[in-house]
């Protein structure tokens, strides 16, 4: 793990999204990239600018690292937020892959959603995100289903239900997060900080962020 302390919350939005414009240029000197992002509200200003970065964002593929089970126009989607802080500008011409699809139970949609994502793999540039209880994407200590995401055989996607996490997840497994090409955890606080000292403790049943953690860059501010 590489560690990156930034003297201000504004210097770790700036410096994350300059990170990953650069990592998505290296990238497309191939013939294609792909970007997996968190949702909640945390990576909002790193998405602003990255969505004026100039990129050829046509031949970027854009994943959220998961969603909830909600239709687009829940205030609780991540994929609106996507469109509201980065599928926008420059960005707008991103192709997003979507976690969603319109049937009562994730588990219905789970193989297909997959296959759209398969041709876009490896991964590029994960940004990930952190909660205090150590969990990443929808990977939660004590999800039903987490020693199943976890294995090195899992699917591409997988639906986990905690108690955590309110609705139904669909989450990107440890399988496909492990083997991005770059790996940034965006974390700021006192509080994300000392759970990424634990998280480094524990293993990964018990802090799913660990799985991630050998490869990962840092990226945290007070």
């Amino acid at each position: 793990m590489k560690l990156k302390v930034y003297s201000s919350r504004e210097a770790l939005m700036a410096g994350v999204a300059e990170v990953v414009a650069d990592e998505l240029r290296l990238a497309l000197r191939g013939r294609r990239a792909t970007l997996s992002v968190p949702g909640g509200t945390t990576p909002g200003p790193v998405f602003d600018l990255l969505a004026v970065a100039d990129l050829d964002w046509a031949r970027v593929a854009v994943v959220l690292n998961d969603e909830r089970w909600v239709s687009e126009d829940s205030p609780r989607s991540n994929t609106r937020l996507l469109h509201e802080r980065l599928l926008k500008g420059r960005a707008a011409a991103a192709r997003l892959l979507p976690l969603y699809a319109p049937v009562l139970e994730p588990e219905e949609a789970m193989e297909l959603l997959g296959q759209g994502i398969a041709p876009h793999l490896p991964i590029s540039v994960l940004l990930l995100g952190m909660g205090s209880d150590m969990h990443t994407a929808s990977l939660f200590p004590g999800a039903d289903h987490l020693a199943e995401a976890l294995a090195p055989d899992a699917p591409i996607l997988m639906a986990l239900r905690s108690q955590a996490a309110g609705e139904p997840r669909i989450t990107l497994t440890a399988r496909v997060l492990t083997a991005a090409k770059n790996i940034h955890l965006l974390i700021a606080g006192a509080d994300k900080r000392a759970a990424l000292e634990r998280a480094l403790q524990l293993t990964p049943m018990e802090a799913p962020v660990r799985v991630v953690l050998d490869h990962a860059t840092v990226h945290w501010a007070e």
